[in-house]
């Protein structure tokens, strides 16, 4: 099959193409994505002309029809699924945590929501039979949380499992991370992830697992108040759609993780309450609910899933990792 580039759709010369790829929308499978609005602005044109521009890329693309329900099973065996390294919580996860789609992991301080990002980070790099997706990360970390010792830590204590002699310099290089300072460059690093992404595409090690730790902490730091509410929530929807996307185009697994806000006027059941509201309720596909026990147990509650029982799982947090 031959590959189409931007400059064989229609009404694309290469003026325009340059706007694109710039714009971040380097295929034509990003093309075939956006909305005639957001292609207007970049490329400065018209939006009847983008509206026709993404028509010829969906066709190109062979992207936005109608298909039956056995062709959308067929496609779901692309999906992959990463190992969390523990039999329980793979089990509740029904194999593992999904590619295509976005995880989000809320709970209080302390409740392990970094150290289970760092275990994902170590295992996707492993080969498929051992539970890995044979990939690359991409982080964004905006809490400054990001520890290569605790990577180094992690690795070895994989070697100690897994009886093989793992170096985690390899590991730690094939982490990318990325330092968030607002969150207007939190949500421009995603575009700068999807370069990053289209660059590794045909290598060893493609990106196949995309970390945002934390999502809310700078959405929460800048909007302050009711009056900004509907403000940081539409933003916070633009940024979770470009994460979906992400997922969407590399087959990438995504986990964010989130914090939670106290509800003191809750008499019966959890005070805790995840932050973003409805928007990030209802555009993470599995929602996980982490909270701490006795000792270094932590309690891993699926919430919410699209085609899975709600589920608990114990896992300990340990200098070597997640065991069970």
């Amino acid at each position: 099959m031959t590959e189409i580039l931007l400059e064989d759709l229609p009404g694309v010369g290469p003026a325009t193409a340059e706007k694109l790829k710039d714009a971040g929308f380097n295929t034509i499978e990003a093309v075939a994505v956006a909305s005639p609005a957001e292609l207007a602005n970049t490329a400065e044109i018209g939006e009847s002309t983008a509206a026709k521009i993404i028509n010829a890329a969906r066709q190109s693309a062979d992207i936005g029809g109608f298909e039956t329900g056995d062709m959308v099973l067929e496609r779901r065996k692309l999906v992959g699924k990463l190992s969390t390294g523990c039999v329980e919580f793979d089990e509740m996860m029904g194999g593992g945590i999904e590619s295509q789609s976005i995880t989000e992991m809320y709970g209080e301080f302390g409740s392990g929501k970094t150290q289970v990002a760092h275990q994902l980070a170590v295992n996707v790099q492993l080969p498929r039979e051992q539970g890995g997706l044979s990939g690359s990360v991409i982080m964004i970390d905006t809490e400054n949380t990001f520890r290569p010792e605790r990577i180094k830590q992690m690795v070895q204590g994989l070697s100690e499992r897994n009886g093989v002699e793992y170096d985690h310099d390899e590991f730690l290089k094939n982490i990318h991370v990325a330092r968030a300072y607002n969150s207007n460059h939190q949500i421009l690093l995603v575009d700068s992830a999807m370069e990053l992404a289209n660059e590794l595409k045909d290598t060893d090690k493609p990106v196949r697992l995309m970390i945002v730790d934390s999502l809310t902490a700078h959405f929460r730091a800048e909007y302050v108040g009711r009056g900004t509410l509907a403000d940081r929530q539409q933003k916070l929807n633009k940024h979770l759609h470009g994460l979906q996307r992400f997922g969407d185009l590399y087959n990438s697994a995504v986990v964010v993780t989130n914090q939670v806000m106290s509800k003191p006027d809750a008499f019966f059941g959890d005070p805790t309450k995840p932050i973003g509201g409805h928007i990030l309720g209802h555009t993470a596909t599995f929602r996980l609910y982490l909270r701490k026990s006795k000792g270094d147990k932590r309690i891993i509650r699926l919430v919410d899933s699209p085609n899975l029982p709600d589920g608990e799982a114990i896992v300990s947090v340990t200098t070597d990792g997640l065991v069970d």
